[in-house]
């Protein structure tokens, strides 16, 4: 998987020069080397590759301004919960266009001036990173999969079976208890287990 590079669409590199080089050296040692992490749940989570990009680029912008308090020694799970904050921003601004795209719909309906809309919902992306679950040649199978989840079970397995991340760190990325991360992930594999018996793997359902 190509390496997803801090400042990429020119948005979030200005800031970062402009805040001191020992802060940015900081940043550039404790925060960047987890991008990558940060793009894949991105993409998981919003299943579109421009919105993810968007997601990070927010994410990182947000870690930047508040890194002068990050006193932990873990900051990929700190990067992590931050992506999942954005994500969160993102729907919500998403279901809230839709609301008023809806919602101008139904007025034009009721005065005649036009049929209804669709709703806004985001394409699935075609260029997800690569899947690391299982072989190669099962990634998309696995990708498939992973897109009829509902988000919780997807964002857990992403973090543990992809990112590899432990179960502490987890815990501090969902802000849940080690005991709740554990009991939903045993329910989320088993999901993940029952789609992927009823899929062949040539994409299409049993």
């Amino acid at each position: 998987m190509a390496s997803w590079e801090f400042g990429r669409k020119g948005r979030a590199s200005a800031p970062v020069q402009a805040d001191g080089k020992a802060a940015l050296s900081r940043f550039e040692d404790l925060v960047l080397p987890h991008l990558d992490a940060a793009y894949t749940l991105a993409v998981y989570l919003c299943r579109d590759r421009d919105a993810a990009e968007d997601v990070v680029q927010d994410a990182c912008l947000r870690a930047f301004r508040g890194f002068d308090g990050f006193r932990g020694d873990n900051a990929r799970a700190w990067l992590l919960a931050i992506v999942r904050n954005c994500h969160l921003s993102w729907r919500e601004e998403l279901r809230r266009r839709s609301s008023v795209v809806d919602g101008s719909a139904a007025s034009k309906c009721r005065s005649g001036d036009g049929a209804s809309a669709g709703g806004t919902e985001a394409p699935a992306g075609e260029d997800d990173p690569e899947a690391v679950l299982v072989r190669r040649d099962e990634a998309e199978r696995v990708r498939a999969v992973l897109a009829e989840l509902p988000e919780p079970a997807r964002e857990i397995l992403v973090l543990r079976e992809i990112e590899d991340l432990p179960y502490r760190d987890i815990a501090q990325v969902l802000d849940l208890p080690l005991g709740t991360v554990m009991s939903r992930l045993a329910r989320a594999r088993k999901a993940f287990a029952l789609r992927w018996r009823v899929r062949r793997p040539d994409g299409e359902r049993a």
